[in-house]
């Protein structure tokens, strides 16, 4: 990977990205407040399911579907595919949450030059643009590696998930990059799977995960958005 590349790889996996990422918890902090998640090892298994049984199955094979599918410039699929993303969403926060972190990464490309003209086609032809449709539009643009797009989107996800427990349960910061040690091994791997698991096998059946994010929308006290 050539040393711009690698920047515009980390630009999009950083928290830095003005997105809103770090506003959203995916049910994590109503699993902490209900003591699901009260240490680092019930973190580790609540972070690690979530890694196998919703990222593998489905969000990082869906995003290798459409960095394909903006490869070949074929919009239908884009929107076919961003469509079912959406319809995923099993509440109203979750759909919220891709929406506008949707919203907010078209509004940054769409005022970045080197998305060039062909970018700028492609992104003005999204209707309601979902955030791994426009995650795989700026890596395809950018020419990041399939791979590597995966990884860092899974990695994205899971330095989140790190940054809400040392917030919210709390996690100090050594106990954080311990557990952040336990799971990276597992982000390469998952990346690779997702890129070959045919569409007939993807699922996001996770209902713990759906139930805590649905009883966040109504968590009396919380720091976060979903």
């Amino acid at each position: 990977m050539q040393a711009l590349q690698l920047c515009q790889l980390l630009r999009l996996a950083s928290p830095a990205l003005p997105v809103g990422a770090y506003s959203y918890s995916q049910g994590l902090e109503w699993a902490i407040e209900a003591g699901t998640v009260h240490d680092a090892a019930s973190a580790q298994a609540w972070i690690s399911d979530m890694l196998q049984l919703n990222l593998a199955h489905y969000e990082l094979p869906l995003l290798a579907a459409l960095l394909r599918a903006w490869q070949a410039d074929d919009l239908a699929e884009v929107q076919r595919l961003n469509d079912d993303y959406l319809a995923s969403r099993e509440n109203a926060e979750l759909r919220a949450e891709t929406v506008q972190m949707g919203y907010s990464l078209a509004q940054l490309l769409g005022a970045l030059p080197e998305l060039g003209a062909l970018g700028q086609r492609q992104l003005a032809g999204l209707q309601r643009p979902c955030w791994p449709s426009l995650y795989a539009l700026a890596a395809r643009h950018w020419q990041l590696d399939g791979a590597a797009a995966l990884t860092a989107y899974a990695w994205g996800w899971l330095e989140n998930q790190l940054m809400v427990l040392m917030k919210a349960l709390p996690m100090g910061q050594l106990a954080g990059q311990l557990l952040l040690s336990r799971l990276l091994p597992q982000l390469a791997p998952l990346a690779e799977q997702a890129s070959a698991r045919p569409e007939a096998a993807w699922h996001n059946l996770a209902p713990g995960f759906a139930l805590a994010c649905a009883r966040h929308e109504t968590q009396y006290s919380r720091l976060f958005r979903s």
